[in-house]
C-alpha cells in the first residue's frame, strides 16, 4: 500500500506539472530558457560549481512559479469576487517569481559573461572592455528607486502612470551610461534622441505628464551619474 501510494503521489506530482505546462504560457517560457541555458552551459563547457548554480537559479524560477499558479488556482476556488486580500496574495505570489527571475538573470549573467568575452569577436571584446557591470547595476538602482518612489506616494500601477516615469528614468540612465562608456558625441546624440523618443511616447499616449517624465528622467540621470563617478571616473 505504501508503494502505491508512494507512486500515486509521484503521479498526481507529475500530473500537477502537466497541468501548469498546458495551461500557463509563463511557465513554458521558463521550461525553454531553461532548456537553453542548460544546453549553453554544456556547449561553452561551465565548471561544476557554475553548473549547480544555474540549476539552482532554475529550480527556484520554476518552484515560484508553480507555487504562483497554486495559489491563484487556491485563490479562485475560495472567492468569485473581487477582494483586496485575495489581490494583495496574487501579487505577492507574482513577486516571489519576479525576485526568482532577476536572481536567475544575475547568476546567468554572472556566470556566461566570463565564457562569452572569451571569444575574439568584436562585439564582445567592446563589451569586455566597457563598465557593463556598472550599466547593469544603475539600471537595476534606478528601477528599484522608481517602484520606491511610486510605493511612498501610494500609485499601486508600478507599470502604467504615476510619479516617476519608470520608462524615462531607465532610458536617461542608459544614455547618461552610454555617455561614459562611448565618450562619442555623435553615439550620445543618437542615445539621447531615443531616450527623448521614448519619453515623448509617455507623454503622448497620456500615460505620463511632463513632470512625471521629468521627474523619472532626472532621477535616472543622477543616479547613473553618481555611480559612474564613484567607481569608474
Amino acid at each position: 500500500m505504501k508503494e502505491r501510494s508512494l507512486v500515486k503521489s509521484f503521479n498526481n506530482a507529475i500530473e500537477g506539472i502537466v497541468c501548469v505546462l498546458k495551461t500557463q504560457r509563463n511557465i513554458k517560457i521558463h521550461f525553454l530558457v531553461a532548456a537553453i541555458v542548460l544546453t549553453l552551459s554544456l556547449i561553452l563547457g561551465v565548471d561544476r560549481f557554475e553548473f549547480m548554480l544555474l540549476l539552482f537559479a532554475i529550480t527556484l524560477v520554476i518552484v515560484a512559479e508553480l507555487l504562483n499558479t497554486a495559489i491563484e488556482y487556491s485563490i479562485d476556488v475560495v472567492t468569485t469576487t473581487f477582494d483586496p486580500l485575495a489581490k494583495i496574495s496574487k501579487d505577492v505570489a507574482a513577486g516571489a517569481v519576479l525576485i526568482a527571475s532577476m536572481n536567475a538573470l544575475l547568476i546567468g549573467y554572472f556566470v556566461f559573461f566570463q565564457y562569452l568575452s572569451r571569444y575574439n569577436l568584436f562585439f564582445f571584446q567592446k563589451i569586455k572592455g566597457a563598465p557593463i557591470h556598472l550599466t547593469i547595476a544603475a539600471l537595476l538602482l534606478v528601477g528599484v528607486l522608481v517602484i520606491a518612489a511610486k510605493a511612498a506616494v501610494g500609485y499601486k500601477d508600478f507599470l502604467r502612470g504615476g510619479w516617476p516615469s519608470g520608462h524615462g528614468a531607465l532610458a536617461f540612465s542608459a544614455c547618461t551610461a552610454i555617455f561614459f562608456i562611448g565618450k562619442d558625441i555623435v553615439l550620445t546624440t543618437l542615445a539621447l534622441f531615443m531616450a527623448l523618443i521614448v519619453s515623448h511616447s509617455r507623454i503622448q499616449s497620456g500615460i505620463h505628464s511632463w513632470l512625471q517624465v521629468l521627474a523619472g528622467a532626472v532621477l535616472g540621470f543622477l543616479v547613473t551619474v553618481l555611480l559612474f563617478q564613484l567607481f569608474y571616473l
